[in-house]
């Protein structure tokens, strides 16, 4: 009972601290609620008129959606840079930030979901999925195995954050029995999120340019790279704007580890290409239309060369130890991965695959103003529900907010105020 009466206050408490901040906070939480409403209008009025509101088609009927979706898998499995050297390896100043990727996972994963809701044309019938009323058609379905290990994903890195969060709001540490258990199990559940993503492209014959069996290698080398560099530049922002102390070796073991991950998906991208070009058969199509165009259907092209100029520009960034380590060529491979990265997994994966389809027609397929701003309005949930989520377990792991009456767990508790919960 006293159990369920902390777990009260720790959820009030937790709405006390999401509902106040400076001018700055408030500003950036009315941006996104600006882009959730002007996104949710939009949806609205993509439901009422229907898809047709895109700019998919039947040629190209993965798109914008699916991309940010497949972009955003990876995401999710960032955490696992992290849980590894921390939980694996023991080393400790990495183990002070898990929370974050752990946290970063969740808003990922939330992103994805509603991605594929606006691109389900009937959202309605999603009820279909739920077992006991419908049919979640396991284990035939691939689809089906998507949703489960997705929101698995979920639950898991939920269960993780609130517990470890409860516990040091209530002044004790996580017992081992229960915590280590659950972070180890996500490093498998993160490599099973992108891998059974990969399997929904590669397991489809019929789209050549997708049936490759280094697919799903591709997908996690390369969430290695795109989760890890949001999480970097959290680390900093956190580090300035709070007490919350980061050791500078997390953030360059973090970068180091990206370099390694960033070589991998390069050399896999690269294998790819041979593969296509050498053999020159008649599937070398979807790679001509991705890198040169086919005739005056050129569209893509731009995005694609850019998103191979990021990726090595980033990897030559984070390989010389000289440049990732400081502030600037360090922020500045952050922002060139997540380019590059969002431009091959999302675009550079889905339209070359479709593009041309299998009658051979050529459908130039840019996103329309709708998609766009159903994407803004999608991404920025994302952003707001991490935003809350870091508001209120820095004080908890800076032991500012806790439990009244006890101790908080704190590395430096004679550095800080605290906040008391009543």
């Amino acid at each position: 009972m006293a159990t369920l009466r902390h777990f009260w206050q720790f959820v009030t408490g937790s709405l006390r601290i999401v509902t106040t901040g400076n001018r700055f906070y408030w500003a950036w939480i009315l941006g996104l609620m600006t882009l959730v409403v002007i996104g949710a209008i939009t949806y609205v009025d993509q439901l009422r008129t229907g898809l047709i509101t895109t700019n998919m088609r039947d040629q190209v009927s993965w798109a914008f959606y699916i991309g940010n979706f497949t972009f955003l898998v990876g995401v999710a499995a960032a955490a696992i840079l992290l849980v590894i050297p921390a939980y694996v390896y023991h080393w400790k100043p990495i183990k002070e930030v898990v929370i974050l990727g752990e946290l970063l996972a969740i808003a990922a994963i939330v992103m994805c979901g509603l991605f594929v809701t606006v691109d389900v044309g009937r959202p309605d019938r999603l009820w279909h999925l739920i077992p006991g009323l419908g049919n979640l058609n396991v284990p035939s379905s691939l689809l089906a195995w998507d949703v489960v290990v997705l929101n698995g994903y979920l639950v898991l890195n939920f269960v993780i954050v609130t517990y470890l969060l409860f516990s040091l709001y209530r002044g004790r540490q996580p017992a081992k029995g229960v915590f280590l258990p659950l972070v180890l199990f996500s490093i498998p559940a993160a490599i099973a999120i992108h891998t059974v993503t990969a399997f929904l492209y590669n397991g489809l014959p019929a789209r050549p340019f997708w049936n490759a069996s280094i697919l799903a290698p591709r997908f996690i080398a390369s969430a290695l790279c795109s989760g890890p560099a949001v999480l970097l530049i959290l680390m900093q922002l956190l580090r300035r704007f709070t007490k919350f102390h980061i050791d500078d070796r997390a953030i360059w073991k973090v970068a180091e580890l990206m370099a390694y991950a960033m070589f991998i998906n390069l050399f896999l991208l690269g294998a790819e290409v041979f593969k296509d070009v050498y053999s020159n058969t008649e599937h070398m199509v979807h790679m001509r239309y991705m890198f040169f165009g086919i005739g005056e259907h050129t569209a893509i092209v731009p995005y694609m060369w850019l998103a191979v100029f990021c990726s090595f520009g980033a990897f030559i960034l984070f390989l010389i130890p000289k440049t990732r380590r400081h502030p600037v060529t360090l922020n500045v491979g952050c922002v060139l991965i997540w380019i590059g990265v969002y431009l091959e997994k999302g675009m550079g994966l889905v339209i070359p695959g479709m593009t041309p389809d299998t009658l051979g027609e050529i459908y130039e397929y840019f996103p329309s103003s709708s998609e766009l701003w159903i994407a803004a309005g999608i991404f920025a949930i994302g952003f707001l529900a991490f935003t809350l989520m870091v508001k209120v377990a820095t004080p908890i792991m800076l032991g500012e907010f806790h439990l009244a009456g006890v101790e908080p767990i704190n590395p430096h508790p004679e550095e800080h105020g605290a906040v008391h919960a009543h």
